[in-house]
């Protein structure tokens, strides 16, 4: 089984995705050609922050399927549509100044093992690309990195009751964070890994 990174954007995909698809290690779908019977071949997804989420709703029975199955999905992006049970809009944060985008990592997890999370606060010297807000935990998830002092939950982790895991980053794509230090190869690794079902470490 593989991991399908869904394309949805225009152009090319970024280069670590490129390279992996190249290498077998995972398969690059286009959104629109994406089918309920692929999806469910699958042993995880990662979605983008320019998913269309109206389109990707009409997929909803195959998503919950896929994840009750003991599927993976990483979610860039602000959640905006109900896509499964248990999420819920994005929450921006209120008028955030420069020291509510430093993060706090409240959990370890693999993707970030041995990063300098100062590496990830900003892209070219600005601040705010990371996340500037969270969708909403759901019980029993678990937060990895917040902002704004800790206090809002950018990137959390659930292992749903019914199976299946997912991986929350509110932001713009993870993958594409900490390029002045090189990081996006390492990210982009590191979570096509969890999606193939690398430790979840939900608790």
């Amino acid at each position: 089984m593989t991991v399908l990174y869904v394309h949805s954007a225009f152009g090319e995909p970024p280069a670590p995705v490129r390279d992996a698809a190249e290498g077998g290690k995972i398969e690059i779908a286009v959104q629109s050609d994406l089918s309920a019977e692929r999806l469910m071949m699958a042993r995880g997804i990662i979605t983008g922050n320019q998913l269309d989420q109206d389109a990707f709703l009409t997929l909803r029975p195959a998503l919950e399927a896929f994840l009750d199955s003991g599927g993976r999905w990483f979610f860039n992006g602000h959640v905006m549509r109900p896509l499964i049970a248990g999420l819920e809009r994005y929450q921006r944060m209120a008028n955030p100044c420069r020291s509510d985008f430093a993060q706090t990592r409240l959990a370890p997890h693999p993707i970030f093992e041995g990063i300098d999370i100062a590496h990830l606060e900003t892209n070219k010297g600005v601040a705010g690309f990371y996340g500037r807000g969270a969708n909403p935990m759901p019980d029993g998830a678990r937060v990895v990195t917040g902002l704004r002092d800790g206090t809002v939950p950018v990137d959390w982790v659930w292992c749903r009751p019914a199976g299946g895991c997912f991986f929350s980053h509110a932001g713009n794509d993870l993958g594409q964070a900490g390029m002045e230090w090189g990081l996006p190869p390492t990210l982009h690794a590191r979570i096509f890994a969890w999606a193939r079902g690398g430790d979840c470490l939900c608790a």
